[in-house]
């Protein structure tokens, strides 16, 4: 799994190209919540994000998970691939 968030964890699946971080949300940042957000991503041949399933985490943080891994750039393969990627949230680094 890769993690987010400042800090990253040695991939084990397709390497990252690009990353961006998630924004964090308003309503979490009032909330102080923090914590881990699993989604999963299809990755094309080509690098890009096809798809963004969330796998688990707080509802007020997947949207913000989700869009930011979009905007990932993976390495290229030659089929498309599937990587669980972790994204944490804490309200004391934002």
């Amino acid at each position: 799994a890769r993690t987010a968030q400042g800090q990253s964890s040695a991939p084990e699946g397709r390497h990252v190209v690009r990353k961006m971080m998630p924004i964090y949300p308003e309503i979490a940042k009032k909330m102080n919540l923090s914590g881990t957000v699993k989604v999963q991503a299809t990755i094309a041949p080509d690098g890009t994000v096809k798809n963004v399933q969330p796998v688990g985490g707080s509802p007020v943080l997947i949207q913000a998970a989700q869009d930011a891994v979009y905007k990932w750039k993976f390495a290229a393969a030659t089929a498309e691939s599937k990587e669980l990627i972790e994204l944490r949230f804490d309200p004391q680094q934002q």
